[in-house]
């Protein structure tokens, strides 16, 4: 018996119905929102915009988001605007706050039943990317959808 994605059945492939994309201001959050856009655009699926707040701190001090609003705002801002220079008009936006980044998406993702993500990645190699981690690898790790790597 073959192995199909669940999402699947034989024979028939899903249409996506939801696309999120994430960004966190830099260039390579550009790329995957302009591919996202374009996707959804193709397929007239709603797209959704998500930026998540990395909260630091511990129970003994206090809780520290690393974007302000004002941040946040001018990125959705820039985001919306990619967004809608490649066919999506009014892209929903969503702020989360989690403690790790790839975490939150894949969360958001399931419980809000979307059907592709789409995330950028840097060019991150050898010791940065053990250092510093890629929240791309681990958003592909961990959802339980079809996530596209843009670059």
């Amino acid at each position: 018996m073959q192995h199909l994605p669940r999402d699947w059945t034989e024979g028939e492939i899903k249409l996506i119905g939801k696309v999120l994309t994430t960004t966190d201001g830099m260039p390579h959050s550009d790329i995957a929102i302009q591919y996202a856009a374009q996707l959804a655009a193709k397929y007239g699926a709603p797209l959704t915009i998500c930026v998540v707040n990395i909260a630091h701190g511990g129970p003994r001090g206090p809780m520290i988001q690393h974007w302000s609003d004002q941040e946040i705002a001018g990125i959705f801002d820039h985001a919306a605007s990619i967004a809608r220079e490649n066919g999506v008009a009014e892209p929903k936006q969503v702020s989360l706050v989690s403690r790790e980044a790839a975490a939150g998406i894949v969360a958001y993702a399931e419980d809000n039943g979307y059907d592709q993500i789409v995330v950028g990645t840097g060019n991150k190699r050898g010791l940065s990317r053990l250092m510093i981690g890629s929240v791309a690898a681990d958003v592909v790790a961990r959802a339980h959808v079809t996530v596209t790597v843009a670059r």
